[in-house]
């Protein structure tokens, strides 16, 4: 089994695609503009207490204040507001906490108007981005994740993730993280961290350390929403947590990610350095590996099973909602119940994947095809289970009901991925009228006359759908062909299934876009007016 990440980098941000032999597995967009990501530190205010939720509304910048639970304020809340009035007041220079005397616990179960008061700064962290009306979910337990651990400060404890089970490897890292780790600082010891070296572990918790000193730093002179700590970038944070033996390749399309995700993958894993490559090829990178058509097809409302089943799938604000049906596979097996199981078992395989590639939280209730036999209902349910045993978000899987229903929960932490699969038709506007279809090659050669015999352009290259790209490169002697003879230069032609079908683009020699008008068009023509990507 082979495992690929993809990072394409566009003018808006990062595009990522994880790869489980070469079928999308979970898809990101890293927009640059975007904050409120999770892990981030701001200087907030609070704005707001309420007793009747035993909560604070926190002003961190966004245009819904955020929320934080007493019980999000965590144990050592005292000792961290200490630190915020000592920094920000510039009597302590560092974040180290070396001599730091701790002030004593909340209760786990108290007033939060006991803790907070009205108007005063607090250094929050943000453990949910902003979902739809709701503003950011915020917590004070501050944690720095690292590769191999994550760094809690104010806390002496070492703890290990449960997926450690070997007995000698946790006495191991439990008596090798007690001796490194400096004082007023706890750690989680992630599952990664097995076998690994003390030089390694003591890397990883330097860089942590670092981190957070960096953050106090920036805090000295920060102001009322400013962000303190920025977590970094999703594709760096993706990397982070999966890279592992399994990964066999990461594929970047500029120069610039390519050395940057060298740096970083030298400091997290230099053994692994060399799987970094960089495309080269003149097609982008998505349309190369096959993505586009994939992203297409995964984030419709309907997704279709490959025995011939499908799954339609629903959203709403407080759940979604999943139907599996047989479509034609109700004729391909010997009997009803025969015809559920296989369809369900195609069903639970692909709605795990979809759950990740969508990345859907919250609660989510699946319709299967109704089974009679109780144990045709459990093997549905430990399909499930095994499936989505490489979670990493934290969810929870209950067993079919006696009407065939199954529900899941799982965490929510930022906005569902959502794709617009259905396109708005770039001629009519969605009106249902257009000109014939067929006009377009004759606005696309007649922009090429212009731009070649008017404007003297040469070098350029004309973006287009793949079925326009086939009329004009297939045949033997092909309308491609017949352009060189006749303007005395090679226009090249690039396949873009992310277009539509009357979409098209023509780049000059440097890669920039060429703007057209309609003095370029054919007068038969006028009313095909192309459109811009």
């Amino acid at each position: 089994m082979s495992n690929e990440i993809v990072i394409s980098s566009t003018q808006k941000g990062d595009r990522i695609a994880l790869l489980q032999d070469k079928r999308l597995l979970e898809y990101h967009l890293d927009e640059s503009e975007s904050s409120f990501t999770v892990g981030d530190l701001y200087l907030g205010t609070v704005k707001k207490l309420s007793s009747g939720l035993n909560a604070a509304f926190v002003d961190v910048g966004h245009e819904k204040d955020g929320f934080l639970h007493y019980q999000d304020l965590g144990q050592h809340i005292n000792s961290l507001n200490k630190l915020t009035k000592d920094v920000i007041a510039k009597r302590v220079t560092t974040g180290r906490l070396s001599g730091f005397d701790l002030e004593p616990d909340i209760d786990k179960i108290g007033k939060i108007d006991k803790v907070l008061t009205k108007g005063q700064s607090i250094l929050v962290q943000v453990v949910k981005e902003p979902i739809s009306t709701k503003g950011p979910r915020l917590s004070c337990d501050i944690s720095i994740a690292g590769r191999y651990l994550v760094l809690v400060p104010f806390s002496n404890g070492v703890n290990l993730s449960k997926k450690i089970t070997d007995r000698g490897e946790r006495n191991r890292l439990i008596r090798l993280m007690s001796s490194i780790k400096p004082q007023n600082f706890g750690v989680i010891v992630r599952t990664v961290a097995q076998g690994k070296e003390v030089e390694e572990l003591d890397r990883d918790l330097q860089d942590s350390i670092d981190k957070w000193d960096r953050a106090m730093q920036t805090l000295r002179d920060a102001k009322p929403r400013d962000r303190v700590l920025s977590e970094m970038n999703r594709a760096s944070s993706i990397l982070r947590d999966m890279l592992n033996e399994s990964f066999d390749s990461i594929t970047v399309d500029t120069q610039e990610s390519y050395d940057e995700t060298r740096r970083f993958i030298h400091t997290i894993a230099p053994e692994k350095e060399k799987i970094v490559k960089l495309h080269t090829g003149k097609t982008k990178m998505f349309e190369a590996l096959g993505l586009e058509k994939q992203i297409k097809s995964l984030f419709g409302r309907s997704v279709s099973l490959p025995g011939g089943g499908y799954l339609i799938i629903e959203h709403t604000e407080a759940l979604h909602v999943i139907d599996v049906n047989s479509g034609n596979k109700s004729n391909s097996e010997e009997d009803q119940e025969a015809t559920a199981i296989s369809v369900n078992r195609e069903a639970a395989r692909e709605i795990a994947r979809q759950l990740r590639l969508r990345d859907m939280g919250g609660i989510i209730v699946i319709d299967f095809i109704d089974m009679k036999k109780a144990d045709n209902k459990k093997l549905i349910f430990d399909i499930m289970r095994e499936e989505m045993k490489n979670e990493r978000s934290k969810y929870t899987i209950l067993p079919l009901t006696k009407f065939g229903l199954m529900q899941i929960t799982r965490q929510r932490v930022r906005p569902e991925m959502n794709i617009v699969t259905r396109e708005v038709c770039p001629t009519c506007n969605g009106t249902g009228s257009i000109q014939a279809s067929v006009l377009i090659t004759d606005v696309i050669e007649g922009n090429l006359e212009y731009i070649l015999n008017k404007q003297n352009e040469r070098g350029i290259q004309i973006v287009l759908h793949p079925f326009l790209h086939a009329y004009f490169t297939k045949g033997l002697i092909s309308k491609q062909r017949q352009w060189f003879f006749t303007y005395k230069t090679w226009v090249n032609l690039v396949k873009d299934s992310s277009l539509g079908i009357t979409e098209f683009r023509f780049l000059n020699k440097q890669g920039e876009e060429i703007e057209l008008t309609s003095a370029t068009l054919p007068s038969s023509a006028v009313t095909a007016t192309p459109v811009e990507a």
